[in-house]
């Protein structure tokens, strides 16, 4: 079984509830029935379009008539009402499709949302951290890709989508968050690789000092998971360059999650990974948020909903 089935196939056992916010999207609805005949979720769409078709196989929400808007509305204007708006504004706002998803997510109404097909990943996380909110101990949204191969390998990449230049404490945070994100997903035991281009102090420079502090951070709060840093990617991947470079790292030579600096680096790493070493790019996984809610690249393919909804539903 490969990856992608093995994230289906343990999604199913799940049966979670799962919206999406653009319902005149043909992706979604094709992604929508997928996940509904193959019992991987329990889809919901949510009417985006005063003349969206609604296919009769499965279950809309219209936000405009429903009956939970006024509740979403008035729990968001408590929310934001330290920012200036209204209680009509609030309204207004959850009535857009973006909000309402996140609003059903917050509320436990929904189990997860996916959305960003046809949306920005701005607009997609203006809705959720305005919406769900951050997780306790965390400090900041970021992303990480699963990078799978045919081999049956899969690597954690993060950050490659959100976080331009993280500084020491937003690094930390995504470190801790990747490591909780790959263990969720692929019941793997995550060994983490601060990345770099020095390993062990083999250069100096203040950005390897930002990772060397990051580091530091991630240590401190006495987790249950091996990290090390900083590290070179060959380095941390191969066993007789770790040898030499960092004999005495638990992680170097066995990495499997890698934490970039920043995202110039990772989202080149990521696509290079999957355009010359034919991984599957499975994200962005959107994580630090209290309960879950995905980003889609607006290029993706229905199978791509299908993936992301699976991942979403072991979150």
């Amino acid at each position: 079984m490969d990856f992608i089935e093995e994230i289906r196939e343990r999604a199913k056992s799940f049966n979670k509830t799962i919206v999406y916010p653009r319902s005149s999207d043909s992706r979604v609805i094709k992604a929508a029935r997928f996940l509904k005949d193959e019992n991987l979720a329990y889809p919901v769409l949510i009417k985006d379009k005063a003349d969206a078709a609604i296919p009769k196989d499965l279950d809309f929400i219209d936000p405009v008539s429903d009956q939970k808007l006024k509740q979403y509305a008035q729990r968001f204007y408590e929310r934001r009402k330290h920012k200036g708006i209204s209680e009509s504004e609030a309204l207004d706002i959850v009535k857009e499709p973006l909000f309402f998803g996140a609003s059903m997510v917050a509320t436990g109404d929904a189990d997860g949302c996916v959305a960003g097909s046809v949306s920005t990943t701005g607009d997609v996380l203006r809705a959720a951290i305005q919406t769900i909110g951050l997780k306790p101990g965390s400090n900041v949204v970021s992303s990480i890709f699963l990078m799978s191969f045919d081999d049956g390998r899969v690597y954690t990449y993060g950050d490659c989508a959100v976080v331009p230049y993280p500084n020491e404490e937003q690094l930390a945070t995504i470190a801790i968050d990747s490591a909780h994100t790959h263990q969720k997903v692929t019941g793997e035991a995550p060994k983490v690789a601060m990345l770099s281009f020095s390993t062990k102090g083999s250069a100096a420079h203040e950005r390897i000092e930002l990772v060397q502090n990051a580091l530091e951070i991630v240590k401190s709060h006495n987790l249950d998971f091996a990290v090390d840093g900083e590290l070179q990617f060959d380095a941390a991947i191969i066993p007789e360059i770790a040898q030499r470079k960092a004999p005495n790292s638990e992680v170097a030579g066995q990495a499997i999650v890698f934490i970039y600096p920043n995202l110039d680096a990772g989202n080149i790493a990521y696509k290079i990974t999957e355009r010359l070493a034919g991984a599957t790019a499975t994200g962005p996984i959107i994580q630090g948020l209290a309960k879950p809610m995905m980003d889609l690249s607006r290029g993706c393919s229905w199978e791509d909903i299908v993936n992301t909804a699976c991942v979403c539903a072991l979150m």
